[in-house]
C-alpha cells in the first residue's frame, strides 16, 4: 500500500432518501444533489466518494456518520483484491457440517457454526453471437463480362445478434476474511446430491440448494440482494469485476453491523 492510495468511501443505502439528507451528504462529498441521489439509491452499498489522502477520508466518514449513514473507508488495493477461491462442484450435508469437492476433487469441509454470510446473486452478460448463412447474390461484374447474362453467386452473409445469459451463484463467507469460504456457480454443479429432488433445470436445482443451504448454516446471515437481474454489459470481465466489488462491500457491511450489535 502506498501513501497515495485511492481511498474509496462507500455508505450503506439509508432507508429514508428525504431530501434534506441527500442534500446534507452532497455538501459532505462535494458533489451535486441529483448526483448523490443516485448514488446512494439502491439496496446495496456503493461507492460514493475517493480520495488520494486517508485522513481527508477519515474525515469524510465521521460527517457521514454523524448524519446517520453506515460509512466505510477501503483502500483500492483491498477492494480490487480477487483470489482465487475454492469453487465447489458437488458436495455433501452431513451432521453439523458440508463436505465440499471441486473439480479436481479437493474437499473443504465447513462446521455448521463457521459460516458468518451466505450471500446469493444473479449475474447477466450480453454476449454477441455471430452466425454465417448463405445467400444468392446478383453479380453485375460477372454479368458484364458474360455478355449481359445475369449471373448469380453464393455468397456467406454474417449478423451479429446479442444473446443473454444469466448465471446463479452463491458465496459462503468465514466472519474473519472478506474473501469467500466457497464459490458456487449454478451452471458448473453436479446437482446429484439432490437424490430424488434433483430436476432437469439447473435454476429449480439451485433453488432448492440454497434452501438447503439456509438449512446447513442456520447461524449464518442470509443476504440475497443481488440476485434481482443486474444491469447488462458487453464485456462478461467487467460484470464479474463489479460482482467481486458488491460482494466485497456487503460482507464488510455486514461485519460493520454485526459488531454494532456487539455480536462476536
Amino acid at each position: 500500500m502506498t501513501d497515495d492510495e485511492v481511498i474509496h468511501i462507500a455508505v450503506a443505502p439509508p432507508a429514508n432518501l428525504d431530501a434534506n439528507l441527500v442534500r446534507s451528504v452532497a455538501t459532505v462529498i462535494n458533489k451535486r444533489p441529483f448526483q448523490t441521489r443516485l448514488l446512494l439509491a439502491g439496496e446495496v452499498p456503493k461507492v460514493i466518494a475517493h480520495y488520494d489522502n486517508i485522513q481527508i477520508a477519515e474525515s469524510i466518514i465521521q460527517n457521514l456518520r454523524n448524519l446517520g449513514l453506515v460509512a466505510i473507508a477501503c483502500r483500492d488495493s483491498e477492494l480490487r483484491q480477487f483470489p482465487q477461491t475454492f469453487k465447489a462442484q458437488t458436495l455433501e450435508f452431513r451432521e453439523k457440517e458440508v463436505l465440499f469437492r471441486d473439480s479436481a476433487g479437493r474437499e473443504k469441509r465447513i462446521a455448521e457454526n463457521n459460516i458468518f454470510l451466505v450471500l446469493v446473486g444473479r449475474i447477466e452478460t450480453s454476449v454477441e453471437v455471430e452466425t454465417t448463412k448463405p445467400k444468392t447474390k446478383f453479380s453485375l461484374t460477372k454479368t458484364l463480362v458474360m455478355g449481359g447474362i445475369p449471373i448469380w453467386e453464393r455468397v456467406d452473409e454474417k449478423t451479429t445478434t446479442h444473446s443473454t445469459q444469466a448465471e446463479c451463484f452463491a458465496r459462503l463467507y468465514e466472519r474473519k476474511s472478506p474473501d469467500p469460504s466457497v464459490d458456487i456457480l449454478q451452471h458448473h454443479m453436479n446437482y446429484s446430491f439432490l437424490g430424488a429432488k434433483v430436476a432437469a433445470s439447473s435454476f429449480t436445482n439451485f433453488g432448492t440448494f440454497v434452501l438447503k443451504l439456509r438449512e446447513a448454516f442456520p447461524q449464518a446471515i442470509f443476504d440475497n440482494r443481488l440476485a434481482k437481474p443486474s444491469a447488462l454489459t458487453t464485456s462478461s470481465s467487467r460484470v464479474w469485476e463489479d460482482i467481486e466489488i458488491n460482494c466485497k462491500l456487503i460482507y464488510l457491511f455486514h461485519v460493520v453491523t454485526s459488531s454494532q450489535l456487539g455480536n462476536p
